[in-house]
């Protein structure tokens, strides 16, 4: 009896090892395999975690909740749902501020060396504080392993800036925005407002000039003596860096050779800064002119960009330059309120040659970039794959992104407000949609993005006096002002350095707010033409000097290699 139950027990507890080691080989198991996957999602564009992981971000908003439908939120919507369903992550956002709020809360935590995990920075001078206190990770291996393949080419359509502006030491340290070529300036007018008057449309400054005289003397719009704008300016003048604004005056400044925030070179190869020279103060004596007659708004130096934009929505103003998207912001608005407001845009001449000189632009300006000791860096190149590759050129038939694209859902939406796309991708998207309202291609050759712009163009087309103004919008951007951008005559001016020397970074605010000061006295009549004189003399001698050798010196560095690299 004794001995049976000795038997009976040695089998219980082989019985017993047998369950635990099956456990522990199963448990060894789904470690390895979610070790795996995790290695798997860690090391490639599109490989979903095994297990949520979240991240903390610094989230920039925009107005009327980025026009999100109603139920979503800035953690919960197609872009978010989506990279949880491909990717298994999710983001909580530490803050959500909108764009004019956004940098100073950024620079506070900066300061206070206190960020989330993922968060958007602007401007060389913050990502460059970012590095030298050691506070963001390391990118290099991250985008090598799990930026796809289109995403490197698309970056690869840009000159070596965009990646080399944020590589310290041999590290990329951010994962930059692109920003489009836009393309020249457009003069947009009010086209019924013209017709009321008999008024040609305009092909030079000279007809836009008189123009807008005749809008402001007029009323065209009914608004009553006086409360006419003539053309809507910023107080900032021209955009800054080669970036593509509304409301300012690159284009006339452009026609006198004049770039006032551009690192440009004369005929002999010599770097200058634009903001001090000769054809600068021209250019500013020919604005003061037109604000003198009236023909640039009286009370431009009190407005803001919302301001512009309501009096514009509001049709007591028919003139502004801008870029070609301009149908989405303001104008939109504009024709949403007033159906009977023709917007309509024009490609001035601004060279004795009849065409349209403008300067580079900067190719990025914003950097996403990710807390150091972060455990997933890789995640910001997985989001930026799936949303700018995998969505828009594998999944097109995705009818959550194509809705959103017809709602105008602003693109703060996205977890991480940056654009990635070819440098040319106005005019591949131009191309493709005429192709196919030509019926050349079909609409499934379309990526998913153009395939909503092709929906909303063909309803404009097919019926425009009962089009919505979103489908205006679509169609007024995307091939009335496009198709003249396509046919345009332009002489592109090179830029030659976007980023900021060790002099710059203390003291060129400084400067910059001396040179606007300055420009807008001049403009306004507070002080005489000839003060241009006396600021280009105080430019130089508050380090613009130094700044200028800085700036010379490393441009030549950068075109060194650049040469050694082709040979």
């Amino acid at each position: 009896m004794k001995k049976r139950v000795i038997s009976v027990l040695l089998l219980l507890t082989f019985l017993l090892g047998c369950i635990v080691s099956t456990k522990n080989e199963t448990e060894k198991s789904i470690r390895q395999n979610t070790e795996e996957k995790y290695e798997i999602a860690r090391t490639t564009p599109f490989g979903k975690y095994p297990e949520e992981v979240t991240y903390t971000l610094g989230k920039m908003t925009s107005s009327n909740n980025s026009n999100l439908p109603e139920g979503d939120t800035y953690e919960d919507n197609v872009y978010t749902r989506y990279l949880k369903e491909m990717l298994n992550i999710q983001n909580v956002d530490a803050f959500e501020e909108d764009s004019v709020t956004y940098y100073d809360i950024v620079d506070m935590a900066i300061a206070e060396k206190n960020l989330p995990d993922v968060m958007l920075v602007q401007g060389l001078d913050s990502l460059q504080t970012l590095v030298e206190n050691d506070l963001i990770a390391d990118l290099t291996d991250s985008y090598n392993q799990c930026a796809s393949e289109r995403i490197k080419d698309i970056y690869a359509s840009y000159d070596e800036s965009v990646l080399g502006n944020v590589t310290f030491d041999g590290k990329l340290m951010a994962l930059p925005e692109t920003n489009i070529s836009d393309g020249p300036q457009l003069l947009w007018l009010r086209k019924d407002w013209m017709d009321q008057l008999g008024l040609e449309a305009p092909r030079t400054l000279a007809d836009a000039e008189h123009i807008i005289q005749e809008f402001v003397a007029k009323d065209p719009g009914g608004n009553g003596a006086g409360n006419t704008i003539g053309l809507a300016c910023e107080n900032e003048i021209c955009g800054e860096m080669g970036r593509n604004y509304e409301y300012h005056l690159d284009v006339l400044f452009a026609s006198y050779d004049s770039y006032p925030q551009q690192w440009m070179k004369d005929e002999e190869g010599k770097l200058y800064y634009g903001g001090v020279q000769p054809q600068t103060k021209e250019a500013l004596a020919r604005v003061r002119e037109w604000y003198e007659k009236g023909i640039i708004d009286k009370q431009f130096l009190m407005r803001t960009n919302n301001n512009i934009a309501d009096a514009i929505i509001e049709g007591k103003c028919g003139a502004f330059f801008g870029p070609w998207w301009a149908p989405n912001n303001p104008l939109m608005e504009a024709v949403q309120k007033d159906p009977l407001a023709k917007w309509q845009p024009y490609l001035l001449s601004n060279t004795e040659e009849g065409t349209n000189r403008f300067a580079q632009q900067n190719a990025s300006t914003q950097y996403v970039v990710v807390r150091k000791g972060y455990e997933h860096p890789e995640i910001v190149m997985k989001m930026i794959s799936v949303l700018f590759d995998y969505v828009r050129y594998t999944d097109i038939d995705n009818e959550n992104f194509a809705h959103y694209y017809q709602w105008n859902v602003d693109p703060t939406a996205r977890p991480i407000y940056i654009n990635v796309d070819y440098n040319d991708a106005l005019n591949r998207c131009y191309d493709a949609l005429t192709a196919a309202l030509q019926r050349k291609r079909g609409k499934e050759s379309l990526e998913l993005l153009e395939q909503s712009y092709y929906e909303h163009c063909l309803t404009y087309l097919q019926n425009p006096r009962k089009a919505t103004s979103d489908q205006w919008a679509a169609y007024t951007s995307r091939i009335t002002a496009c198709e003249l951008l396509s046919q345009a005559q332009t002489e592109e001016i090179k830029t030659y350095y976007f980023a900021e020397t060790d002099t710059m970074r203390s003291v060129w605010w400084k400067l910059k707010e001396m040179q606007k000061q300055t420009y807008l006295e001049i403009i306004t009549g507070e002080k005489p033409l000839d003060y241009f004189d006396s600021f280009v003399e105080q430019w130089y001698e508050n380090g613009g000097e130094t700044i200028l050798a800085e700036v010379s010196a490393e441009v030549a560095r950068e075109e060194e290699t650049e040469n050694e690299g082709e040979e």
